[in-house]
């Protein structure tokens, strides 16, 4: 059903890129429409550690296994667990078996594994969503630069903050009750060092009064770290912080902060340093709506959720392994019947990751998250 159809991918994520791929394999005519104005732009973020029966799963029907062992990072998965007087609870190196079932790989090598797999001319820079009107089942889409598209279908791969899933539903995203700050030490060797050598290629995981500090290393040599604080939905407007001020930031954290120990705020003290604010938003775990003959969703787009199960990019390259499947099995009638049974059983795998994720992010800002996890990964090792 996908052949002699144009499709439209918005959003040149993790999921899009395997959609593309997956859908080029089997004949597809495809293509991805990024904001990224070029494949250069800095990629942000922790690492990835991708799930046997997902991610991995996905980049294994896209014949893409063997560049992925190429570019993952072997013991990049280590995690120390620490308080917030930086005094190290637990080192935790992995068992073997989790190595194998959740390998780690930074945000940008596996951009460019999926992109280098692309035939020539898929992804469409520059090219950020503004609208589109359907006429006579088509998609007509205008962009940004100026330019347009037309399509026969339209996946959104745009995102937690889609501009196309209102078209789908009216469904509102629900607040977490946690707010991230999200940040990116560059050359961390220099501007972290402390810090940089706590790591030592892997995570750390440090609670305290609630709050969570989670960094990561990465494989350029940057370190990305993200707050957890439990505040009110309106904090980010409220708080009157510029977070492309790096002092306005510092002054936030030293606050925020500030019974921990003096060492994290290494975390602040380089040159090269940016933040982003992240309120964790999630969807209703019964969430429902009517199918369309030629539009959908995929990853955060569809099923958004904060980053503490570490499921998101592995829920997005299901859902591309899913619906690519779907689209092309020769016993749907028609596109709609494809598309609903797509998201079918991608809402009920999302109620289900969705819940267990919410459960970890309340272990993980209790008062007692150092000694949960702690517990938790001890059970793991038991079992």
């Amino acid at each position: 059903m996908e052949k002699n159809k144009r499709i439209a991918i918005i959003g040149g994520g993790p999921g899009g890129l395997t959609l593309a791929r997956l859908l080029q394999i089997k004949g597809a005519d495809v293509k991805v429409y990024e904001r990224d104005f070029d494949q250069e732009n800095r990629i942000q973020g922790a690492t990835l550690d991708l799930h046997e029966e997902s991610g991995l799963e996905a980049l294994r029907r896209a014949g893409l296994l063997t560049e992925f062992y190429a570019n993952f990072r072997p013991g990049a998965g280590k995690m120390r667990i620490m308080d917030k007087d930086a005094v190290i609870k637990m080192d935790w190196d992995e068992p073997g078996d989790l190595i194998d079932d959740r390998p780690e790989i930074d945000r940008g090598p596996l951009r460019n594994i999926l992109l280098e797999s692309l035939e020539a001319g898929t992804v469409v820079w520059d090219s950020q969503y503004v609208s589109m009107v359907q006429y006579e089942n088509q998609w007509h889409i205008q962009f940004k630069n100026g330019s347009s598209a037309v399509a026969d279908i339209v996946i959104a791969a745009d995102g937690a903050k889609s501009k196309i899933r209102p078209l789908i539903t009216a469904i509102a995203p629900v607040y977490s009750g946690i707010t991230i700050v999200e940040g990116n030490v560059y050359h961390a060797d220099q501007n972290a060092p402390a810090l940089q050598k706590l790591l030592d290629g892997g995570k750390i995981f440090a609670f305290g009064e609630g709050k969570s500090l989670i960094l990561s290393a990465k494989g350029d040599g940057s370190l990305s770290f993200y707050t957890g604080c439990r505040v009110e939905e309106s904090w980010l407007k409220e708080s009157g912080i510029d977070f492309s001020d790096k002092s306005q930031v510092f002054e936030w954290f030293k606050k925020e902060f500030g019974s921990w120990d003096l060492i994290w705020q290494e975390l602040f003290q380089g040159e090269e340093i940016s933040f982003v604010p992240r309120p964790q938003y999630h969807f209703p775990l019964d969430q429902q709506w009517e199918t369309q003959s030629n539009l959908t969703m995929i990853g955060d787009a569809a099923h958004v959720m904060p980053p503490y199960a570490g499921e998101g990019v592995n829920m997005a390259m299901q859902d591309a392994m899913e619906l690519s499947e779907c689209l092309s099995n020769e016993e749907f009638p028609t596109l709609s019947a494809a598309i609903a049974a797509y998201e079918e059983q991608m809402l009920i795998r999302a109620a289900t990751v969705t819940k267990m994720t919410l459960d970890s992010t309340e272990m993980l800002h209790a008062e007692d998250a150092a000694s949960r996890l702690i517990q938790m990964f001890n059970d793991f090792e038991e079992h």
